[in-house]
């Protein structure tokens, strides 16, 4: 069973609800995930007023919730392609 939402310790839900706000970056034509855009990071920590000792726990967090996303949809974006590719040699045209 997954843990709840509420089972994370408080820097990890922070870390989830600043990773949130952050705009994503996608390659557009291979529709890769870059990742998020962590230039407004300083802003948001700000914003929410998180202490800076607090401030690398938070961003250690947010890396590891990325580097897991990006990899989840990385992974499925090349499943998508691979699917695109088989379908074509067969000549089955792919509804969008």
């Amino acid at each position: 069973m997954p843990p709840e939402f509420s089972d994370y310790p408080h820097e990890v839900q922070v870390a989830f609800l600043i990773y949130g706000h952050l705009p994503d970056r996608w390659d557009g034509m291979s529709g890769m995930n870059f990742g998020k855009d962590l230039s407004a990071l300083g802003t948001l920590l700000d914003i929410y007023d998180i202490a800076h000792e607090d401030r690398s726990i938070i961003l250690f967090f947010i890396r590891q919730i990325e580097a897991r996303k990006v990899q989840k949809d990385n992974n499925e974006s090349k499943r998508r392609q691979e699917a695109e590719k088989r379908k074509q040699k067969a000549g089955v045209k792919i509804p969008k």
